[in-house]
């Protein structure tokens, strides 16, 4: 069984204010997490021998990507607490993983999901909300997730009733689905010699939830947190940290440096990926490996670990 799927066990999830709400875990959740962890040997074949790069691929996690852990680990939370249950609406801003997410586990569970998301999300990423059950309401394309955020905060104060405000970028179940889990996972993969650990910056969950664990097992550990080179970027679902609003989540101390990517370096690695890796992922995934690769190529030794976000079925228009 998943680590995520373990906390629930098949008895009533808890009460609530307008009654039980009587589900075992969706059994989809049970296959959230264990994604292997996987060598790029040919995007490393120049790299000193001593040094490798690996990839966790969280694009076959049952929704497609990283997002699963989180929007699991956050449902699970609100409803043991009594925050949600099926006279509640799940509300939260996506730029689309985490709201697929939530839409796939919460259709089994009967609990309604609306979604503000940019109007440039992918196509793909749209379709297959609408195809979960998920109401998609779409928001100024130039502000970003920033931007469908205000609007949901906004939703949320003029009818805080009939909302449970899932709010993934501030809230703890986001990094530590990520510290009980994807990080737990790394070590164990690793048998514990990762050395560094490269990530990009969305709402910082993946990023801060294994660092946090990484550095707790072994306080050398390298963490580095992987960003677009500008605002003006088309990396999908990645934070320019100087000129957004920064996640409530976000642990600055856990940053030892920055990678910088471009959108051209993360298309151009993505298509790598896919040609000669024989993995078929989204823009975020190349601009970690992209990243992971500038971090190795400085070292003389050490096992470079980054993440494989999402498919890329997700972008393909």
């Amino acid at each position: 069984m998943s680590p995520l799927g373990t906390a629930i066990q098949q008895e009533q999830l808890g009460r609530t204010g307008r009654g039980r709400l009587a589900h075992a875990v969706p059994e989809i959740a049970r296959t959230i997490g264990n994604t292997p962890l996987l060598r790029l040997p040919k995007l490393g074949s120049e790299l000193p021998r001593a040094v490798s790069v690996y990839a966790k691929a969280e694009f076959l996690n049952p929704g497609g990507s990283v997002k699963d852990r989180p929007a699991w680990a956050m449902i699970e939370d609100a409803i043991k607490s009594g925050s949600l249950d099926p006279s509640k609406t799940l509300l939260d801003a996506t730029s689309g993983n985490t709201g697929i997410a939530y839409a796939m586990l919460c259709g089994q569970l009967g609990i309604r999901v609306r979604l503000a998301m940019p109007s440039n999300a992918s196509e793909p990423r749209k379709r297959i909300l609408r195809a979960y059950g998920a109401e998609v309401i779409l928001t100024d394309p130039l502000e970003g997730t920033d931007g469908a955020r205000r609007l949901v905060t906004e939703m949320v104060a003029a009818n805080p009733e009939l909302y449970y405000y899932a709010d993934q970028y501030n809230n703890d179940a986001n990094c530590r689905a990520h510290f009980e889990t994807t990080g737990a996972e790394i070590l164990q993969q690793t048998g514990g010699r990762v050395s560094h650990f490269v990530a990009a910056l969305g709402t910082t969950g993946t990023f801060t939830g294994v660092a946090r664990r990484l550095k707790l097992s072994n306080p050398e550990t390298r963490t580095l947190a992987v960003q677009p080179d500008s605002a003006l970027h088309a990396i999908e679902g990645l934070k320019h940290i100087a000129s957004a609003d920064v996640p409530g989540i976000f642990d600055p101390t856990l940053v030892d440096d920055f990678v910088e990517v471009s959108t051209e370096e993360s298309e151009e690695m993505t298509t790598r990926l896919a040609r000669e890796e024989g993995l078929f992922v989204g823009i975020s995934s190349g601009a970690n490996v992209a990243a992971a690769l500038k971090v190795a190529c400085e070292l003389d030794e050490g096992i470079v670990v980054t993440v494989l976000c999402d498919s890329g079925a997700r972008y393909l228009e």
